[in-house]
């Protein structure tokens, strides 16, 4: 399937408030986690329905209602009825291949941008949309599929950290934000190492594999620049937003968010010229071995075309030639022109001519 664009015929002519999943299925089950807190008190539950997290709106707590799972259309019907959200609101939160952007609704503001991580085991980096529903009470987040990078935040919330307990629904849309791009440096910092890495290893040895490694890092880099480039676009408008659920305060803290997604944009950017260095490098390697290469095969062309040219002319047709009467002269003859031939091919091979 497509990495960068993915649209199914069938979605084709929807209405935009249409409740459509339109994605891929990450989970059997959808799973709702709340986290209800204020600066003495937490409560945080696992819940079975919707009904349950109804009563959170009208407690003057922080609510962080954590959605895994966008497929059950039921449920996404149950929050949008259940919290008074416009149905464009979840329409565009069951668009998984949306573009990261914010939209300010009546009673809402709408945020959404891609998550990464950072398969330890396979060493891939996984992508999913996150959507972000700010409102007056409640914070509601929507994945794709359960396991997230927002373990920190809730440890934070755990710990009783003074901000965090204290700041409020803004400063809690904050921090899940800060995190999702810190996993961006992250994740980049570590195909940066790759690509640092393999530019020692191209001018060492400039095998072919050097350069099927500098196409899959390209490729891998264009897939994150996909993500990053406009979440940047998606901050930098968030920072710039009158929201009614943003605090002055609160504003801060987004200016800080720009500079650390100005810093993952920059970086995709220098590991992406790096890498177009470094096949400019290879390219100018193999020429450049090319062409020592061919140096050694004309100088020794034009010791042996002379050479050629007096054996054909005279060939062997001497009246005195000794090994014409030696009985085993014709086998040494193979015998002699094997060996050269494997002399060679063993020269060529010491040169990593082939």
């Amino acid at each position: 399937m497509a990495r960068f664009i993915k649209k199914k015929k069938k979605e084709i002519g929807l209405a935009p408030d249409a409740l459509i999943f339109r994605g891929q299925k990450k989970t059997d089950q959808v799973l709702l986690r709340v986290i209800d807190f204020d600066a003495n008190n937490l409560t945080e539950d696992d819940v079975k329905t919707v009904k349950e997290i109804s009563e959170f709106q009208h407690k003057n707590t922080v609510t962080w209602l954590n959605v895994d799972g966008l497929h059950n259309t039921i449920i996404m019907q149950e929050i949008t009825t259940s919290f008074n959200l416009d149905t464009l609101v979840m329409a565009e939160v069951l668009n998984t291949e949306a573009r990261p952007r914010v939209i300010e609704y009546d009673n809402c503001t709408l945020i959404t941008l891609k998550m990464l991580r950072l398969d330890e085991q396979t060493g891939k980096t996984l992508v999913e949309n996150l959507s972000l529903i700010l409102s007056k009470s409640v914070l509601i987040s929507f994945q794709e599929q359960k396991g997230d990078v927002f373990e920190p935040v809730r440890e934070r919330i755990r710990k009783q950290k003074k901000r965090i307990r204290n700041g409020g629904i803004d400063y809690l849309t904050f921090a899940l934000l800060d995190i999702v791009v810190d996993n961006y440096l992250y994740v980049i910092s570590v195909l940066g190492e790759k690509v640092e890495t393999l530019e020692e290893n191209l001018l060492m040895n400039p095998t072919e594999n050097v350069i099927n490694e500098i196409n899959n890092y390209k490729r891998e880099l264009n897939f994150l620049r996909k993500s990053i480039k406009p979440a940047k676009e998606m901050i930098f408008s968030l920072a710039k937003t009158e929201s009614d659920y943003i605090t002055e305060s609160t504003y801060v803290h987004f200016k800080e968010l720009e500079d650390n997604i100005s810093q993952a944009n920059d970086a995709t950017d220098n590991y992406r010229e790096i890498l177009s260095d470094q096949l400019n490098i290879y390219h100018t390697t193999i020429s450049s071995k090319l062409n020592d290469i061919m140096k050694f095969l004309t100088v020794f062309s034009v010791i042996f075309i002379p050479l050629t040219f007096i054996a054909g002319i005279y060939g062997t047709n001497f009246e005195y030639v000794p090994e014409l009467s030696y009985k085993y002269s014709y086998f040494i003859m193979w015998i002699v022109m094997i060996l050269v031939a494997i002399g060679m091919l063993l020269f060529f091979r010491k040169k990593k001519w082939f």
